[in-house]
């Protein structure tokens, strides 16, 4: 029991000094960020040209991902590093790991799946996977694909206490990994 406590302390140590801290150097630095967004642990932005990076509001970055305004790759060719902006603008999913290049714009609305490598601007209502993010359907479209799982008579839907800020038991956990074998649920 210590040693969850010692370490639930340390994770939360770590995030204030280290990720907290560290993003508002970067807004004071000049990266933008707009109202109610979530920037999860893990994520890197472009230290070196942070102020080139706009994020609008209601944007969500899950863990990992990583935002690059410069692609040093033409240095060897030229002796110059290219460089460009990045646009996020309001209400965007950046899935974990994703990879958002130099010179994009994800538009509003718009959904960028985990591990995708985003080198092109995305349209608004969009939502985009692989390497490179390509257009795998419309918000709306995917929209009606997750609401007809969701309303799926066999779908597993779970409240907030199936979370890890919820009070789920170990029996509990044991019987929800049991039932989301092979299949998609849903949480609050």
């Amino acid at each position: 029991m210590l040693k969850i406590i010692k370490n639930y302390f340390r994770a939360r140590f770590k995030k204030i000094l280290l990720e907290e801290i560290w993003l508002e150097d970067l807004v004071r630095t000049g990266m933008r960020i707009g109202d109610n967004c979530s920037i999860q642990p893990g994520v890197i932005f472009d230290y070196s040209h942070c102020w080139l990076i706009r994020i609008g509001d209601n944007v969500t970055i899950a863990p990992e991902a990583y935002l690059l305004a410069h692609d040093a790759s033409t240095k060897m060719l030229n002796g110059w590093t290219k460089i460009s902006s990045i646009n996020i603008e309001d209400n965007v999913f950046i899935g974990a790991r994703a990879l958002i290049m130099p010179g994009v714009t994800i538009g509003k609305n718009t959904i960028v799946a985990a591990g995708s490598i985003v080198t092109k601007s995305i349209p608004e209502n969009s939502v985009v996977a692989g390497n490179p993010a390509r257009i795998i359907s419309t918000l709306e479209e995917y929209k009606v694909k997750i609401n007809k799982q969701f309303n799926d008579s066999t779908a597993n839907v779970y409240d907030n206490n199936y979370t890890i800020k919820g009070n789920v038991s170990d029996n509990d956990k044991n019987e929800m990994y049991e039932q989301l074998k092979n299949k998609i649920g849903f949480v609050k």
